[in-house]
């Protein structure tokens, strides 16, 4: 801890601020004000910093507003900013249920980053995920037809191995680990070339297009892309939105029994999406896929660093229709997981 009148790093206090405030479910434009003055800041040479500092200027500053030049004023003066402490003596848990099988939970299997349509860098996004605790966390960017959230070109998706294998050596014995939400084709294809899934840890595939199609058109969809033999994990199945900025919209519809069938004979992990706004499957169907007795996966679908703590949504969903915690994968030692997920 900071002794009093030593300098507090304004950078680091901006993000907390920013991790809280997607914790929470702040508006975006609220942790956008704190992100972007973290980011103008850390670009800033030292000089500059003392010279606003010195003067008080920093609400001048290209990125920074009254309210974080409040912030960093005070974070450089050597005392926790009040708009921190006030964050951090509200921060309770964000569920009541779930924190036994929580604590069992080792990684995240679905995250994205700047990459896609993420608002942090995968390096932000894993440090986070180190800090929460996390003995492994995979990054999981859009595949390239997703052109709505920047997906991944073969040759992008390339360049982010490159990263995350300097960061799975940086940050050892933190396992980052590389995968894909690629998207379900209407052919029921995968959304990237075989050659390349073929080197990814982990394999989350989605449908994200015409989900208004008629059931057996979209049964067939899903259960192609769940035989494929590169897919891990069926992500979000029913794509319904509850809540939230972007609306709501109402489940797919298929054959839940075929499709959960597939699920348990291809080996394929049904994710339970903690997004507040997804909770997907739907308790009656994930009742049902507990009953077909396939593998499951808790994923937090995080697009920003606070949101790396939805995890607990799912847990507490998962915990109170009493799903073993050994048929969930990330629950897994990393060694275990990686040789489920590798299927040749």
């Amino acid at each position: 801890m900071a002794q009093a009148g030593e300098p507090l790093d304004p950078v680091a206090v901006l993000r907390e601020i920013g991790f809280l405030l997607e914790r929470s479910r702040a508006d975006t434009y609220r942790v956008r004000a704190y992100r972007g003055a973290a980011d103008a800041v850390a670009a800033m040479p030292a000089a500059e910093r003392e010279r606003r500092q010195a003067d008080g200027s920093w609400a001048k500053a290209t990125g920074v507003g009254p309210k974080t030049a409040t912030v960093i004023t005070q974070a450089l003066a050597g005392r926790v900013p009040d708009y921190l402490q006030q964050l951090r003596d509200d921060r309770e848990p964000l569920v009541a249920g779930g924190a036994e099988l929580r604590a069992k939970v080792r990684g995240d299997l679905h995250t994205h980053s700047t990459w896609s349509d993420g608002g942090s860098p995968v390096e932000e996004m894993m440090a986070t995920a180190q800090a929460l605790g996390h003995e492994y966390c995979v990054i999981t960017d859009h595949s390239p037809r997703l052109t709505v959230a920047r997906g991944l070109s073969p040759e992008r998706l390339q360049e982010q191995m490159a990263l995350t294998a300097r960061l799975n050596e940086e940050m050892a014995p933190f396992r980052v680990l590389q995968g894909i939400e690629v998207d379900i084709l209407e052919d029921g294809g995968l959304d990237q070339t075989d050659a390349l899934l073929a080197r990814l840890d982990v394999v989350v595939a989605s449908v994200h297009s015409k989900l208004r199609s008629d059931s057996e058109t979209m049964t067939h969809r899903m259960v192609g892309a769940i035989a494929n033999r590169r897919t891990n994990v069926l992500g979000h199945c029913t794509g319904r939105l509850i809540e939230g900025s972007r609306g709501t919209r109402p489940e797919s519809v298929f054959d839940a029994e075929v499709v959960f069938e597939a699920c348990r004979t291809f080996d394929v992990a049904v994710e339970i999406n903690s997004r507040p706004e997804r909770r997907d499957p739907p308790t009656r169907l994930l009742q049902q896929a507990i009953e077909a007795g396939c593998l499951f996966t808790i994923d937090t679908d995080a697009h920003a660093p606070g949101q790396l703590e939805f995890l607990a949504y799912g847990c507490e969903r998962a915990e109170a229709l009493g799903l073993d915690p050994d048929r969930i994968v990330n629950t897994w030692p990393i060694d275990r997981l990686l040789a489920w997920a590798d299927k040749g």
